[in-house]
């Protein structure tokens, strides 16, 4: 049994496969582990999934990683000293669940919906070396977080899945374009989709999202 730092669920790999790659997915405001574990069946079987519990309690069964706020003019302050123990919290777990699992860098995935996928494509860019590809869902890049990214050689190799709805009424889509437009001068390769729906993984979206999965454990990693 896995000894991680946050609280989760977790769904083994199918034992015959002697490299598997490890999946460790986060949840959006207000949810728990639950959520995004409703998706590990249509995982591949090769990978470990892992789905966390954000450590901020809102209420029963109600977790963030960190509190904000929503301006009148829409902009969102957010608690900078939350994000950051959150962000530290996250990359110790995809770190002890790595290293307890037996699986290198190069084989572990982390993702996120929302709040979740802030934290997922936070850890890319700050910490690349815990992870080869993340997977963002419906979600935005923290201002707080562009100063602290490692340099650009560090994210050489690496892989971004980042797809959004395109009437999502809570993170709107240019969000996601503010991140693919930020992404673009880095060497990552950056899947970009956009998808009918609001602020909700729809089937076609989880489809392609699974598809690239298993694309990147058919190709080897560039480095």
């Amino acid at each position: 049994m896995l000894d991680l730092p946050l609280t989760f669920l977790q769904r083994p790999a199918a034992p015959h496969y002697p490299r598997p790659w490890l999946l460790v997915l986060m949840h959006g405001v207000g949810s728990n582990e639950q959520d995004l574990f409703g998706l590990a069946p249509h995982v591949p079987e090769h990978f470990h999934v892992v789905s966390l519990r954000a450590p901020f309690r809102m209420g029963p069964g109600s977790h963030a990683w960190f509190d904000f706020s929503i301006e009148p003019n829409g902009e969102r302050t957010i608690n900078e000293a939350q994000e950051a123990q959150s962000r530290g919290l996250v990359a110790q777990t995809v770190q002890a669940a790595a290293d307890q699992l037996g699986i290198p860098p190069e084989r572990v995935v982390v993702g996120g919906f929302s709040q979740g996928g802030i934290m997922a494509l936070s850890l890319l860019l700050t910490q690349p070396a815990l992870l080869h590809a993340a997977m963002v869902w419906h979600s935005r890049l923290l201002p707080q977080v562009v100063p602290l990214a490692a340099p650009a050689d560090a994210l050489r190799g690496k892989q971004l899945w980042l797809s959004h709805g395109t009437h999502d009424n809570v993170i709107p889509l240019a969000h996601a374009q503010a991140i693919a437009h930020h992404m673009a001068p880095l060497p990552v390769a950056v899947t970009y989709r956009e998808f009918p729906g609001a602020h909700e993984i729809r089937p076609a979206e989880l489809s392609a999202t699974v598809g690239w999965l298993q694309s990147l454990s058919t190709t080897p990693p560039a480095f």
